[in-house]
């Protein structure tokens, strides 16, 4: 498991042995159930979140009571409520399993010290950052000039193997549509 988070990090920086050695002795594992939840709105954010296996959704609920897809993550990807994470305020979304999952879990106090004893890591999380900017950026213009037949192509076409995984209710509250009109939709 910790080979994989290895794998993971070196594709932006190279890690020794030792460095290594201290990068995993940051990190603690966790399994959790369909449907439980890592995080839940209302609470203290413990964690952020490498996913080693699973699936998880992150769901922001209105005021009315319907939920939101704010963002999937699945095998490689990290997750948590990044604001009340880095804030250290009450999660406002939760984050759940979709499947069984199997986690690592980084602290902020480690974040922070790991970031300052491996600065190489605190580039590896920035340039992670980046990436989650760029794809937020895309997703909103896509959101606000595009048709949902063609966010829905798009949706396919990038993440194939999440399609796959999530049922289409799912999929509908993550493009912001009603499972009916997603399942409409002519392809």
């Amino acid at each position: 498991m910790l080979e994989q988070l290895r794998i993971h990090i070196e594709k932006i920086v190279p890690l020794t042995d030792e460095e290594f050695g201290i990068v995993s002795s940051f990190f603690s594992f966790r399994k959790y159930k369909k449907h439980q939840f890592l995080v839940q709105e209302g609470e203290a954010v413990a964690y952020h979140y490498f996913v080693l296996k699973g699936l998880l959704k992150l769901v922001y609920t209105d005021e009315s009571g319907k939920e939101h897809i704010v963002g999937f993550a699945m095998e490689d990807w990290w997750e948590t409520d990044f604001q009340a994470y880095y804030t250290q305020t009450k999660a406002t979304m939760s984050l759940q399993c979709v499947e069984a999952t199997e986690v690592l879990c980084l602290s902020l106090p480690d974040y922070r010290k790991l970031c300052t004893e491996l600065p190489k890591l605190e580039h590896f999380f920035l340039e992670k950052a980046y990436m989650g900017f760029i794809a937020a950026q895309q997703r909103i213009i896509s959101t606000m000039t595009t048709e949902i037949k063609e966010r829905y192509k798009q949706l396919l076409e990038k993440y194939p193997t999440l399609v796959q995984r999530v049922p289409k209710s799912l999929l509908a509250a993550y493009l912001g549509v009603s499972r009916e009109t997603l399942s409409r939709l002519p392809l």
